[in-house]
């Protein structure tokens, strides 16, 4: 009967994420209509002009819409973006600091392992399962308590066996304690789902832990908690250690990089496809539209030897990305293309990466981080075929 019981909600949880990421897709273009927009009329609005700051603003929804999508996706497990080599540490000291700005009320504790290995990891995703587990602390010690975080390193066979079959190797473990009012065991078995909520209406979704628990199912690695009414809650996550040192962090830059030749925009959306073709133009390029696979393969085989670039949407009814790029490739074995995806790099975004694509670009993006991804793509010198541009 147990058994029975967890086939069913892993076959629940399954469909729902098959939904979540659905919705994620159709909503990430939706972003990338209204992103491109907003860019490209900030550029051409003076900061001293009084609708620049109303403008920031609409970028500042769209990107909290943007985030709202990766707690989706997140639970999906479409959640990992930009892998990384991550020092874990650092990350949880300036998540902590950045969540006391919103919440200075909040008391956090907190003791890290200073040999803390690497975590190979998307920064802005474990950044969000942080916030959501400090949340969802906080909310439950109304009358206020204490936040404690703690992390070391653990092998395979420390991990605390639960329903999940754990794989070999070295794990970071990350422990967050709370001293709130605890669950009943009804409500701990159902914190991961989707859209449920113990809070009143509007003042939770129910997606935060649910993509927390994605994204780190996502990232291979596994989560559990320990909670009594009235004596608190304690999350156990578990991530696998990176086979590389920690990167540092990149600076972000926002300046835009104009460009010259011309460029071959592929997706089926008509909206996207108008936004990225007058973005483009905006940056000093020739545009090529496609609307489609098909129409994509006609219009390089007719251009191929003036296109410099194809900016290829991954979904599309039709032929995916990746069997154009594919084809594109039996046209022209040197094509250059950079992926554009609401999704992430797992799945056909990492093979087709791994097939040569020269870059991947997540939707929504604004006009400058379009100009980056091109500009590196397209800077003279050998070609970084498999690179990701991010």
């Amino acid at each position: 009967v147990k058994l029975e019981a967890e086939f069913q909600h892993a076959r629940k949880m399954e469909a729902v994420g098959t939904l979540a990421g659905a919705i994620a897709h159709n909503f990430n273009n939706l972003l990338m209509a209204i992103q491109g927009n907003v860019s490209l009329l900030l550029l051409d609005t003076e900061s001293e002009d009084p609708r620049h700051e109303e403008i920031k603003k609409i970028q500042e929804h769209v990107e909290s819409g943007a985030r709202l999508t990766s707690q989706l996706l997140g639970y999906a497990r479409k959640g990992k973006y930009k892998i990384r080599s991550l020092d874990f540490n650092s990350l949880i000291t300036k998540t902590m600091a950045s969540f006391r700005q919103s919440h200075p009320t909040a008391r956090m504790a907190s003791h890290l392992a200073p040999d803390l290995d690497a975590v190979a990891g998307d920064r802005s995703q474990l950044e969000h399962v942080l916030f959501n587990i400090f949340k969802n602390a906080v909310d439950a010690m109304p009358e206020g308590g204490e936040l404690f975080i703690k992390t070391m390193n653990i092998g395979h066979e420390q991990i605390r066996k639960r329903n999940y079959k754990i794989k070999s190797g070295e794990y970071i473990m990350l422990v967050i304690a709370d001293t709130g009012v605890g669950m009943e065991h009804k409500v701990r078995r159902r914190i991961f789902e989707p859209f449920f909520t113990t809070k009143e209406l509007g003042r939770g979704t129910g997606l935060g832990l649910a993509s927390a628990y994605g994204i780190i199912k996502g990232h291979s690695g596994y989560i559990d908690v320990d909670s009594k009414k009235g004596h608190g809650t304690t999350f156990f996550i578990y991530l696998p250690t990176s086979t590389h040192p920690a990167e540092k962090t990149d600076y972000k830059d926002k300046s835009v990089i104009h460009g010259s030749g011309c460029i071959l925009v592929v997706d089926d959306e008509p909206a996207v496809l108008e936004i990225n073709s007058r973005m483009l133009t905006k940056l000093g390029f020739r545009v090529l539209e496609a609307c489609s696979g098909r129409d994509a393969l006609n219009v390089y085989r007719q251009n191929r030897h003036i296109v410099d670039l194809v900016l290829l949407d991954m979904i599309m009814p039709d032929m995916g990305g990746g069997e154009v790029y594919e084809r594109l490739k039996d046209i022209n074995r040197n094509v250059k293309a950079i992926l554009a995806t609401g999704y992430s790099l797992d799945g056909e975004a990492s093979h087709i990466v791994k097939k040569g694509c020269d870059g991947v670009i997540q939707k929504p993006f604004s006009i400058d981080r379009l100009s980056r991804v091109i500009s590196r793509v397209l800077k003279p010198g050998p070609p970084a075929k498999g690179k990701v541009a991010n």
